[in-house]
Parts: C-alpha cells; structure tokens; sequence
C-alpha cells in the first residue's frame, strides 16, 4: 500500500497538483494479515488549491480486505465512494475482525457509493498470458487498484511504468506483469459503466520554480548535503537504524560525491560518538535518530555542550514512552530536547513545520550550530518525515555562506610572553570559542568532557571558574540570532493560536475555517524553540487568550508558562499517534472563542 501510495503521489505531484500525504503502517516487519492491527493505509490529499492537511474525511477508499474497510471506513465521508476487493470478503476474513455478516450484503454501507470490484480475479485474469505463478499475480492487484484510482483521477501512469522496469530490473518477468496489471486495472475503469464520474484536477497556482515532490526525511538529508557544501565542510553521519529515522542514513548514504559519509554504528551511543569526533577533527557532524535513541546520545550531547563544538542532532520523534508506537507520530520530546542532558547543559532546539520545510531547518540548524559552536537538536516527527508535499527547488546561488574560519594561529601569550593557543577565549559578539582542527601547528590544547577554565581549557575545579562557565555557555544559547515570530493577524482577533512542528499544518487549515465563517482569529508558529524568538513575549501579551495545539500533555504549553508568566495559556491536546484533523481543531478553537 505504501508503494502503491507512492506511485499516485508522484504522478500528481508531477501534474502540478498541491498534495499531502498521511502514511500509516503497522510496526511489524511483517504484521499479520488481514487483521486490524496489520492494516496499511496511504492517504492523499490533492487539488488546485493550496493544501495544508492530509484530509480529514477522504471521499474515496480503496479497500483490499475487510480489515481495510473495517480500521478506515470511520474516516470516511458520508456519501463517499468505496472499492472494494471482495475476493477477500469470505467468511474467515471476514471473522478474523468480527464482521458477523458480509457488510457488503447487509445494508451497512447504504450510506456510501460502494464498487465491488474482484480485484484478485481481474489481475490473475489480466496475467494469464504471463509464465508467472497464481501467488506472483495476485500479488499484482495493487497495480490493478493503482491504474483504477489512476483512471478515475486522470492520472498518467507511463512513469509508473518505467518506475516498475527500474525496480525489477533484474526479474522483467515480473516487470512486465505489474505493467499488466496496471494497464489492466486503467483500462476496466475506462470500459466498465460501474463509475458514473471521473475527476480530471487542473495544476495548483504555486510560485514559479521547479518543483519536486519531497518527503520530509529526505529534505532533511539533503538539508544535511547542503549545508556541507556551504559550508565547505566534510560531512559525518553516525547513526544507528530507527523508526523512522533510517532513511536518512538511507538517503545520506546516496550522496558520497557531495563529501558526505556515512556510518551506520553498533548503537546509538558509538553513532553520536563517531559523529562528535568528527567534529573535533573538523567536519560537520550529525547523528539522527528517533526518541528512544536520543535518550541514549544525552551523555555525549552534554559532551558536545562542554566541549563547545558543532553538532546536529535529529530527532524524528514517534509515540513513546520505551518503544511505544514506533510507527506513529507524536511530539512529546520537546521537554527532553530542552532538558534531558545532566548538568546545566542548554542547546539550541529547532522544528521544521512540513516535510519540506525540513531542508530550511536543517541549513537554519548547521548556521547555529557552526556560528555559536554548539549542539543543535531538530525535532521532526514521524508525520513530517514520512509525508509528502511538493517542494520548490531552490537555487544554489541562493544557499547561506556557512563558511568556518577555523583558527590557524595563537590568539594569545603565555605568563613568559610566548604565542599561545587560547581554546576558550571566546569571540565577543557571539560567546564561540575558537574551533582548530587536530594537527594544526603550534594550537595544541585539552579536550574532554572534565570543566574547562576560562580562555586556556585547562582543567578546573575551581568554584567561581564553573559559574562562569555554566553561565558563558547559557548565554551563548540565550544570545543566538534568531528570526522574530511573526503573526497571521486578520486585525482583530483576541485569541492566537500559537503551534510548533508538524501542528503547523492542522493550525492553519482551521485558522482558515474559522475565518471563512468570520470569526476572527491569529496563528503564530515557532520554528525556533530554544532561544524563542525575541519578540515572542510582546506576540503573547497582544492576546487574552493563547492556545497551544500540541501532539502531547502540554509541553510548550509547559514551558510559555514558565517563560511568561501572566500569559493565558490553554492547551488543546492529544496523543492518538496521528495528527490533528482540521475540523475537531476548529471545534475547539472556536469553543475557546466562545467562551473566552
């Protein structure tokens, strides 16, 4: 189904249309079949207009078996249109979710537009020229389902063609019968009279450019790439195989000829320790990983704090705690992104708010992290990272200078007189120390995680000497240049929806709605997290009433109060392991409206 998805995706993107994208799928490798915890669904969300959401009510569902219709047929819109495999629909099937009657004969769908198609019998059928086994055909009906929906939505399906040349490139037989099966399953849409209407969407009206679609793992990947190039730096991954993290090593791996390497380690603490060495040797390091394995890293990320050295941390968050839902989304590590290191050891957090805005974040990350000399942590999410939208390729020329000047001299003298190296004499304006690559001639000095004394980095036990560090290094986190928070006003609103990350989406699709009817509303959302932007308390003290959607218990929610106190702050919460939909948030918020 996630193929399947895929391939319809990408033919819509490459017609010009807007899109978002929901994957949802089981956390077994191989979840059982035909049961509701083993369903897999791909749902897209497509038009000429600019989209924000997934969707909240999808008007067509394909179902493969009854497992399918039964986990998604509560989602759906009244009225909508169902395709149903029913060759699926026998009596064991059926059981196994406890249907006690085949929903397709007892009146339980009268309320929808259901097209039984026998989608296994029509593939098999379409194939019988094909030396291929019955299994081996059966497996083709998602190609069959694909040039069905492909059909009804006027979809091309010639790059799906060569996109199934290139992945069985080894087994054409097989190649060729998923062609089939494709060709097939367009073509009895276009002869059978079952279907009444057919959708023909015209291209968005998006900004010039040229445009790609993206999922949010790989623009953070290619974010990464990016951000190697301009800074002229070599680029380290460390990281340790995690859902849904991986495939950004996966994608990162690809791109050896931009100077990137990549190293999938024994665990998470080698990852994040491969990738800190290597920024004490002079490359841009990063490690990227899921909640779990953050946990893991803090020791060496307050490391990385002591030692003052760059260093990016992704976090593609998922439903916790331990393992938890590992293929759900969920944004419930902002507290230990903030907090979760021993010791007083502040870093800059960031979180990018769609899948393609995760290229912006990860350049934005890598300026802070190179400029101020410090750990960056990213907090994406499982939604963002597996989501798909279409992306506007930027141009080269128009990428930030990330240039370091690495230092190559001494910057001080010894109690002699004598040139000598200062490790921690720190540059007035952003508080970084200096950064100098193992080897270089004459700027020998300590490195490790016992405190530091200020400007030589000898070792130091000294009371007043770790204030001063503790407190240097807090500033240097509270000082770092970040952009102001900037509000969608329509001029007369009371209350402000404030969101971070993935809520960026559902905020303002609701905002939307909401303004449509004419209730006045405003929206803010926070890319940077840690240091908030300056004018973020004078944007709350405009509003009687701040609202904080968050796909947790309330942690920014937390922390607003904390850092600004008097403010009013209501949070609107849940952790389903799915995101918002647009409409139950505009509920809320206007209930808050009402009764504020």
């Amino acid at each position: 189904m996630q193929l399947t998805g895929d391939r319809f995706t990408a033919e819509t993107a490459k017609l010009g249309n807007d899109l978002s994208t929901l994957p949802n799928y089981p956390a077994e490798i191989r979840a059982p079949a035909g049961t509701l915890p083993g369903v897999s669904s791909f749902q897209i969300h497509f038009a000429d207009t600019d989209i924000l959401t997934p969707g909240d009510q999808p008007e067509v569902l394909i179902a493969m078996n009854p497992a399918a219709l039964k986990a998604n047929l509560g989602d759906l819109k009244s009225g909508g249109t169902i395709v149903v495999n029913t060759d699926e629909f026998t009596k064991r099937n059926l059981t196994k979710v406890g249907y006690a009657a085949n929903p397709l004969e007892d009146g339980s769908l009268e309320d929808y537009q259901v097209h039984p198609v026998a989608l296994a019998t029509l593939t098999i059928g379409a194939l019988a020229e094909f030396e291929v086994s019955k299994k081996d055909a059966e497996r083709s009906k998602n190609m069959f389902a694909l040039g069905l929906v492909s059909w009804m939505y006027s979809r091309p399906i010639e790059a799906t063609e060569e996109f199934l040349r290139g992945k069985f490139k080894a087994k054409p037989l097989i190649a060729e019968a998923n062609i089939a099966a494709l060709k097939a399953g367009w073509n009895y849409g276009d002869t059978t009279e079952a279907f009444a209407v057919r959708f023909e969407i015209p291209p968005a009206k998006l900004t010039a450019g040229t445009y790609r679609n993206i999922t949010g793992n790989t623009a953070l990947a290619w974010g990464i790439t990016a951000a190697g190039v301009a800074s002229g730096l070599p680029v380290f991954l460390g990281a340790y195989p995690i859902t849904p993290a991986s495939d950004i090593l996966h994608e990162l791996s690809k791109h050896k000829r931009f100077g990137v390497t990549t190293v999938q380690a024994e665990d998470e603490i080698a990852a994040v320790g491969a990738a800190l060495g290597a920024s004490w040797g002079g490359a841009l390091g990063v490690t990227t990983s899921s909640g779990p394995g953050i946990a893991l890293k803090s020791e060496t990320i307050s490391l990385a704090v002591s030692l003052e050295l760059p260093l990016l941390v992704v976090d593609v968050q998922r439903a916790g705690p331990s393992t938890g839902l590992p293929t759900k989304t969920e944004q419930a590590d902002l507290v230990m992104a903030m907090f979760g290191r021993h010791g007083e050891a502040p870093i800059a957090v960031l979180a990018p708010q769609s899948p393609s805005d995760c290229f912006d974040i990860m350049l934005e990350a890598a300026r802070i992290a190179l400029t101020y000399r410090t750990p960056v942590m990213v907090l994406s999410d499982g939604y963002i990272a597996n989501g798909a939208e279409p992306w506007n390729l930027p141009e080269t020329a128009d990428l930030p200078d990330l240039s370091v000047d690495f230092a190559t001299e001494p910057n001080g003298v010894d109690k002699a007189g004598e040139p000598v190296f200062l490790p921690y004499l720190r540059d007035p304006e952003t508080l970084a120390r200096p950064w100098a690559v193992p080897g270089t001639p004459g700027l020998q000095h300590r490195i490790g995680g016992i405190e530091k004394a200020d400007k030589t980095g000898d070792i130091s036990y000294d009371p007043e000497n770790h204030d001063h560090m503790v407190r240097t290094r807090a500033a240097k986190i509270a000082g770092v240049t970040v952009p102001d928070l900037e509000v969608d006003d329509p001029g007369d609103a009371d209350v402000l929806v404030l969101g971070w990350g993935s809520t960026w989406g559902p905020i303002g699709a609701s905002v939307r709605g909401l303004r449509e009817k004419g209730v006045p509303i405003a929206r803010a959302h926070l890319r940077h997290l840690n240091p908030m932007p300056k004018n973020t308390a004078e944007v709350l003290a405009r509003y009687k009433r701040v609202v904080v959607p968050e796909m947790n218990l309330g942690q920014l929610a937390l922390l607003l109060r904390g850092n600004f106190p008097g403010t009013d702050v209501v949070g609107y919460n849940k952790v389903r392991g799915l995101p918002f939909t647009s409409n139950e948030l505009q509920d809320a918020l206007e209930e808050v409206i009402k009764n504020g």
